[in-house]
């Protein structure tokens, strides 16, 4: 073992140890809010929680439970405790991807050195210890939530994939890509947010396997989109409902006993995977026997739904992301949805409960609009947020009315995009990195208030005037909050300088982080 690698792996563990003791001296001793209540206890009696469904955190928190033995009082400890483990790994793996991406740039200048090293390590710890305590993240380190474990994978999927680099020449090198997949399909158990290192993977491929140029950088983003929207809406939907089609089909047309079309189903599908890893291997197609692994491998990951009832009698609803409606758009005429089936022992077959006619909406098409964001109107609120982040004052449409005919303000695309910046990405992702990376004014749910959540510097003159929060000093104690912040900017600075500095020594590497 090298001296470099020995080092690694101690200092590794060494941050992994003080993320360890921050997350367990600071861990909720009980329920917190939003869903952690539900994660909990379906996760202790492995029950169903809400569409799609979290199996694999299940399980796993199920095993903490365990360790409470038998007091109840202490079920969600346990859990909370799995969820601090789980952070405090992805410190671990975050910092071994650091050290790696750090010592391809220190040696392209030369040997290994005591200086290169000691720089190695420092941006390690100084990069890991900074998500350690960073806002966001150390929040959901210790509570009963599945965005702990899903770090994690995460993190450990990214991490394989520059092992994989590390060995891509190597004749066992696919055994990289398989351990991936196999944690990929392992991920949609616990959020499929995971999917989205998808594209990270799919740069580090190209830019190890090929010489980089412009249109490859584009095919490959493109290729990668298509991989994830393969996975997202082809594998975890249709495996199942292609499963719910046969049922029907073996019981309700041919007569045959229940369960015969799924058994068939499944026999079908493990057949066509042996024939095609055979046939593969018979004529040397490595690149597709690896693509019929990966899939194998993501189905076996997938197959922790197996413990809940999926898709078949919970919907978790639908919403417009590429074409849609405004919130206002009338409703011009009802489609059909799928019916809904149950099993019927007496007649030997499944038969229809609610034949779901007239169920969808079909909306006025002068209200619709490509890359729809104020689409929603389930709540009063929802429009209210609309108009004051999007600012919308629409333009006048004639539209049908019980009462004959009425004007409505359609929002314009310029109003939808403004809704999405402001709000979407300012509100909504740029002030959560800023708590983290710059500082943060209160804990206190924010709807736009000046006083409540907003993100802050510690400079007095720029969180007054540029942000327009009014004066953060001499607050009454009315207005004082133990989630008050003040980074004075000084991580976002750091990440700054460290990207630049990546940039301007591995472009390749930048583009892929």
């Amino acid at each position: 073992m090298t001296q470099f690698k020995k080092f690694n792996i101690i200092v590794g563990w060494i941050v992994f140890a003080i993320s360890t003791l921050v997350y367990f001296l600071t861990v909720e001793p009980t329920a917190s809010w939003w869903d952690c209540g539900e994660y909990i206890a379906t996760a202790y009696k492995l029950q169903v929680g809400h569409p799609p469904g979290a199996p694999f955190f299940q399980m796993i928190g199920r095993f903490f439970t365990l360790f409470a033995f038998g007091d109840v009082s202490k079920v969600a400890l346990m859990i909370n405790i799995m969820s601090a483990l789980s952070s405090s790994f992805t410190i671990l793996f975050l910092f071994w991807t650091i050290t790696y991406l750090a010592k391809k740039i220190a040696l392209q200048n030369g040997e290994m050195t005591d200086g290169k090293m000691f720089a190695i390590f420092g941006s390690g710890v100084v990069g890991a210890l900074a998500y350690t305590f960073s806002d966001s993240f150390w929040f959901s380190a210790v509570e009963g939530e599945v965005y702990a474990m899903s770090s994690l994978f995460t993190a450990v999927v990214f991490w394989a994939m520059l092992r994989w680099e590390n060995e891509a020449d190597d004749k066992h090198s696919n055994r990289w890509i398989l351990l991936i997949a196999y944690l990929m399909g392992l991920s949609i158990g616990v959020h499929l947010l995971n999917l989205l290192a998808i594209p990270a993977i799919s740069f580090v491929y190209y830019f190890k396997k090929y010489k980089p140029t412009r249109n490859g950088i584009i095919l490959t983003g493109i290729i990668s989109i298509v991989m994830l929207g393969i996975i997202m809406n082809g594998i975890i939907p249709w495996i199942v409902k292609l499963s719910s089609i046969f049922e029907l089909t073996f019981v309700n047309s041919f007569g045959l006993p229940f369960n015969t079309g799924t058994a068939f189903y499944f026999i079908l599908l493990i057949g066509l995977i042996i024939w095609g890893l055979r046939y593969t291997r018979k004529k040397q197609k490595v690149i597709i026997n690896t693509l019929i692994l990966s899939f194998t491998f993501i189905l076996i990951g997938y197959s922790s739904f197996f413990m809940i009832i999926i898709r078949s009698s919970a919907n978790p609803g639908d919403w417009p992301i590429l074409h849609g409606q405004y919130y206002n758009a009338p409703t011009v005429d009802l489609a059909d949805g799928n019916p809904l089936y149950v099993k019927d022992v007496k007649k030997g077959k499944y038969v229809i409960t609610d034949d779901r006619k007239g169920t969808i909406p079909v909306y006025d098409p002068r209200f619709t609009t490509i890359f729809p964001r104020m689409w929603s109107s389930q709540k009063p609120g929802h429009i209210d947020m609309y108009k004051k982040y999007g600012k919308v004052k629409g333009i006048p449409i004639e539209v049908e009315s019980n009462d004959g005919t009425e004007i409505r303000m359609k929002p314009t695309f310029g109003e939808n995009l403004r809704f999405f910046f402001t709000y979407q990405l300012g509100h909504m992702y740029f002030r959560y990195l800023m708590w983290n990376f710059s500082g943060r004014q209160n804990d206190i749910e924010s709807q736009g208030e000046i006083e409540h959540g907003n993100w802050i510097t510690g400079f007095n003159w720029f969180d007054e005037n540029i942000l327009g929060l009014g004066p953060q000093d001499n607050l009454p104690d009315s207005m004082k909050n133990p989630a008050n912040n003040k980074f004075y900017m000084l991580p976002f600075i750091l990440g700054l300088i460290g990207l630049f500095y990546h940039l301007n020594t591995r472009k390749k590497d930048t583009l892929i982080v």
